[in-house]
């Protein structure tokens, strides 16, 4: 038996003219070989396309003998019923070219493009809502049970999330004090008001600055820590096998970390709010020659005490918003290490952005109530 396919020619078979072209052998795509090479360098005109010495045919086989046919406008003959119906499949088939729909206009594409980005806004701010829902329930059953509050992981969030941000915070407002002082006292110099400057940097610090900068850095800092921890968790199945073991999540990682941040927030806002004013004292006491505990001083008399109510009200606000949107996007990481980034990414920046728009409606609103 033929291991290998291969042909021969018949001259004036069926008293036709032409040639007819007999394949024997098998007919599979593993006994081809350069059998199709060998056929492509035939110039004979063919009528006929024996197939009746083939021992095994597949559909390589059968479309091979069928692309030769078609050339050639030969007639296949001798087939047997396995090859008559590969052939008649084959040939069923219609070789449409591929005709790829026409390109968009810029317009309609930058409306597209629009709109997907508004849907995901839409979706993301109703997943949003949903998991702050299963926060506050978590919150509720916690309360209801106080002996499920887990303390050590809440006490040391808060360690992290204040104890360990002091130094970089009070760098950061200190250096921005000095910031402050010194572009306000040039633009004062102009009126002779440089005595205001010390108006400007207490209540700048107190009433905006402080709370704003600290949510920001957190954001940077513990947001984005708690996006990759939870999301590393999520990735491991390590949350899986929480709940497969009867432990929430959402109590056993979210509600510490988001409770930590609400808690260390004011307490943040107001150190860096200290800080700043320090900076600017340091500066004042160099570039406009006020004491520096004169500086000091002049902040009790000319800060009202509703500026440090309002960077106080603000800082549990932008706590939670900051925790929430990373232990969402944590909580959302699924398929690959890339996603953490990913998400952790998404975090910062979906907190950075809250905050600042909560601390612009903040500043109407109480401008609203009459603490200017």
């Amino acid at each position: 038996m033929r291991q290998w396919a291969d042909f021969s020619l018949v001259e004036g078979e069926g008293g036709g003219e032409g040639t007819t072209l007999a394949i024997e052998g098998p007919l599979r795509v593993h006994a081809i070989g350069d059998l199709d090479r060998r056929l492509e360098q035939l110039d004979h005109p063919f009528n006929r396309v024996d197939l009746s010495g083939v021992t095994e045919i597949d559909t390589t086989g059968a479309w091979l003998a069928w692309q030769f046919a078609e050339d050639h406008d030969a007639e296949i003959v001798g087939e047997s019923e396995q090859a008559r119906r590969l052939i008649a499949a084959i040939s069923s088939v219609e070789d449409r070219p591929y005709d790829p729909p026409p390109e968009p206009g810029p317009i309609k594409r930058v409306a597209a493009e629009t709109g997907e980005i508004v849907a995901g806004w839409g979706t993301g701010f109703v997943a949003v809502l949903g998991f702050l829902g299963a926060t506050l329930s978590s919150f509720g059953s916690i309360i209801a049970h106080p002996g499920r509050m887990r303390w050590k992981a809440l006490v040391r969030q808060m360690q992290l999330v204040g104890v360990n941000s002091l130094p970089i915070i009070g760098l950061m407002s200190f250096l921005i004090g000095i910031v402050i002082a010194q572009q306000g006292a040039v633009q004062l110099a102009q009126f002779g008001a440089e005595i205001y400057t010390i108006n400007l940097t207490g209540r700048l610090s107190l009433r905006e600055l402080g709370i704003l900068m600290t949510a920001i850095m957190v954001a940077g800092r513990s947001g984005s820590a708690f996006a990759a921890q939870i999301g590393t968790m999520n990735l491991t199945e390590e949350i899986d096998a929480m709940r497969t073991i009867g432990v929430s999540p959402m109590e056993a990682l979210v509600v510490p970390r988001v409770l930590a941040a609400m808690l260390m927030m004011p307490l943040l806002g107001f150190y860096s709010a200290v800080l700043a004013i320090i900076g600017g004292a340091f500066i004042s006491a160099f570039a406009l020659d006020i004491p520096f505990f004169t500086f000091l001083s002049r902040i009790q008399e000319v800060v009202p005490i509703h500026d440090l109510w309002i960077g106080l009200i603000k800082g549990p606000v932008f706590g939670l918003i900051v925790s929430l949107a990373g232990c969402y996007h944590g909580m959302q990481v699924k398929g690959n290490a890339e996603e953490v980034g990913l998400r952790t990414t998404q975090a910062v920046v979906t907190a950075i952005f809250t905050v600042i728009v909560l601390d612009a409606f903040f500043a109407i609103f109480f401008s609203e109530l009459g603490w200017e």
